[in-house]
């Protein structure tokens, strides 16, 4: 057991959470939906679900009954990774998107809302198979409590308002978005009341026929009708032929535990990248929040990024495999190109040949889940299905127009995915055990903000709170770096002079990450519970008995 240091010294709204059953998640109602499938002796993979279904009702400004999913599920034994992220449509290829949007600087243009960024939601076939395999109450009871909320409205939350606003000028106009967001023809403002009937409708339809429904029933007809009204591509084919994947997590080993992540096309190979990097210094020697702390930390992101953007896709379609990649001497010589006193620009490696919300649940039992789902860029493609409250995420963002990139657009084929689950175990006495469920939601953030808060609870004792809430940095594609403006300006002046080009950063809700983090106090008295940190970036809550 790790020995924590329980002091906070971030300024913080948040104090750390204890109990046998947890919820944690980026909004209350949220939160306490997933609670009452523990309270009516659920276990917490009925209260994932539970929040999940909850969480696209109260902060639809990140997720939706039309996005994608990735979970990793401890039994109270063994690890289980789920990928529940959605294909492209059959017709989809370069000469599509060149055929309806021509060329940019020689390649195929690609848009970045409507139809044509719709892959096929992956979120309910999600919710579906884990259930079939783990859920222990009715799949309807579990939507029961997002079903109240949408009809009888919820007042809306601070930063959830802010980004609604946001949201409004570049998808008022997308076919079927002002009907359900923008009630009285504008966002709601913090505290009004908004009810989503057509939302509620789906749910109720989800729980008196089952998630297939969403795919082969009624729904589906829906999707497929109005893809066909606004030109787009998806079929009802394209979503009767989905399912979600079971798939085996990839670990690293750092500091005595396994830090573990969806495998591509996830980007969570990155925090195992940068982790495997970072191994190979003596951290803890060095001041928590100074410079070259955060220089070594910034350097391995930026190593594993460019690894990932090169390599990482559908892993039907990569050059190289996970394990390639994650080869100890081959991150071993990665990590002699750091350089302790000055920022680099790196190029991508040769391995040999050969907008977003997280949750985390456990129970008293020793199941634990950790839970992401996300409609990409805030409202995703700005997509509605009219009358269904069905917002359709925008992954198919994340296909390469190159012909020569192993990511490149094919119908039927998952893109790269920022949204990543993570876990944490560690080796007793040969057997495994579980340490921590957590994420950080955000964008390209997220692997960085797992590779952050990693190093602050394992190489510094860091209690989870304390470590959500410390001021993170960010790796931006270009490898600027943003820092959040409560960065210690030494330290921030101390990385300027090591050649980083940095910006200060005031909005922490995308820029930095939103985190929740589930931790057992103790693996031989399983009476101690849990601790649990939920991230003050957000409006959530870690609530539990």
């Amino acid at each position: 057991m790790t020995r924590f240091n329980w002091q906070n010294p971030y300024p913080t709204l948040r104090l750390p959470v204890f109990a046998r059953n947890i919820v944690s998640t980026s909004q209350p109602l949220a939160a306490q939906a997933g609670l009452r499938m523990l309270w009516q002796g659920g276990n917490a993979v009925d209260a994932a679900i539970a929040a999940a279904a909850a969480i696209t009702v109260v902060e639809p400004v990140s997720c939706g009954l039309g996005g994608d999913a990735f979970a990793l599920v401890w039994d109270g034994s063994r690890l289980h990774g789920l990928n529940a992220s959605g294909t492209a449509p059959a017709a989809w290829n370069v000469d599509y998107f060149r055929s309806r949007y021509g060329e940019e600087q020689g390649r195929a243009k690609q848009p970045v809302r409507g139809w044509d960024t719709v892959t096929v939601p992956g979120v309910i076939a999600g919710w579906e198979a884990l259930h079939a395999k783990f859920g222990s109450l009715p799949f309807a009871d579990l939507m029961q409590p997002a079903i109240e909320i949408a009809e009888r409205g919820h007042a809306v939350a601070s930063i959830v308002a802010h980004k609604w606003q946001a949201a409004i000028p570049d998808l008022k106009n997308q076919p079927g978005f002002a009907e359900t967001f923008m009630p009285h023809g504008r966002a709601p403002e913090v505290s009004e009341r908004v009810c989503l009937p057509g939302h509620a409708a789906t749910l109720r339809r989800l729980a008196e026929q089952g998630p297939r429904a969403y795919y082969e029933g009624e729904i589906a007809e829906r999707i497929a009708a109005f893809s066909r009204e606004c030109g787009g591509a998806m079929t009802l084919d394209d979503l009767r032929g989905y399912r979600a994947e079971w798939v085996e997590p990839i670990g690293k080993d750092y500091r005595g535990y396994t830090v573990h992540e969806i495998p591509p096309n996830g980007q969570g190979i990155a925090a195992l990248i940068a982790l495997g990097i970072l191994e190979q210094f003596d951290v803890a020697s060095l001041p928590l929040d100074g410079a070259e702390a955060q220089h070594l930390q910034i350097e391995a992101m930026k190593l594993a990024f460019a690894d990932v953007y090169r390599y990482v896709a559908d892993p039907r379609s990569m050059d190289v495999t996970p394990g390639q990649m994650l080869d100890p001497a081959y991150l071993k010589s990665r990590a002699k190109l750091i350089d302790p006193q000055r920022a680099t620009h790196f190029g991508f490696g040769m391995p040999k040949a050969g907008g977003t919300v997280y949750m985390s649940a456990v129970d008293e039992r020793g199941m634990m889940v950790s839970f992401i789902q996300s409609n990409y860029m805030g409202f995703g493609s700005g997509v509605v299905v009219p009358g269904t409250g069905i917002a359709l995420q925008n992954r198919g963002c994340g296909f390469s127009m190159n012909p020569a990139s192993p990511n490149v657009v094919a119908g039927g084929k998952r893109p790269f995915h920022t949204i990543i689950p993570a876990f944490l175990t560690q080796q007793v006495a040969g057997r495994q055990e579980a340490v921590m469920s957590f994420g950080v939601m955000g964008g390209d953030m997220q692997p960085q903000g797992h590779l952050q808060t990693v190093v602050r609870m394992l190489d510094y004792s860091q209690q989870p709170q304390a470590a959500c809430d410390a001021p993170r940095w960010k790796v931006n594609r270009d490898f600027t770096l943003d820092v959040e403006s409560t960065f210690d300006p030494d330290t921030v002046l101390a990385l300027q002079q090591r050649g980083h080009q940095i910006k200060r950063i005031d909005d922490p809700y995308m820029d930095f990450g939103s985190g929740q983090f589930i931790w057992k106090l103790e693996r031989n008295d399983p009476e101690r519970g849990y601790v649990a940190a939920s991230d003050s970036r957000r409006d959530g809550l870690a609530a539990g008995f």
